[in-house]
């Protein structure tokens, strides 16, 4: 036989090949795993913002104060009137600024809307690393954005 008429792969090169593409795959969890933590905090964000919208529209629905207490040791917050907890994940970094009013201790305080749809304002992030979401509130027009 000739050279010519011989086709297909010598074993070294499906060896590189296999090489390059096992380097490959290791590579893709790592650049994943920034995309994945991302997710989780801006569905945190998107979870207290919620919260706190559907807090200040009970206020103004029932024309009477109301608050989203934040508890950061238990990683959760409850709103007025409510029994339930809502869990944020518990590998987030939480912090809180709000009116020295509304700070119950050093592991929690409140976001507290008015009838009129003002709040005491403040400012909620949960991050992890170098990943970070803040949660603001307006406190003279009550809007809530989250800023990344």
């Amino acid at each position: 036989m000739t050279a010519k008429n011989q086709i297909g792969f010598t074993l070294v090169e499906l060896l590189v090949v296999l090489a390059l593409a096992g380097l490959m795959i290791s590579l893709v969890p790592p650049m994943l795993e920034g995309k994945i933590a991302g997710t989780e905090i801006r569905g945190a964000a998107r979870r207290l913002a919620a919260g706190l919208k559907y807090t200040r529209s009970y206020a103004i629905a029932y024309h009477k104060e109301a608050a989203l207490t934040l508890d950061l040791e238990s990683r959760s917050f409850m709103i007025t009137d409510r029994k339930r907890k809502y869990a944020l994940p518990n590998n987030l970094e939480i912090s809180l600024v709000t009116a020295r009013s509304q700070v119950d201790s050093d592991k929690s305080g409140k976001i507290k809307f008015f009838p009129d749809g003002t709040s005491t304002g403040g400012r909620v992030t949960l991050g992890r690393g170098t990943s970070k979401y803040q949660v603001d509130i307006n406190w003279l027009t009550g809007q809530i954005k989250i800023l990344d």
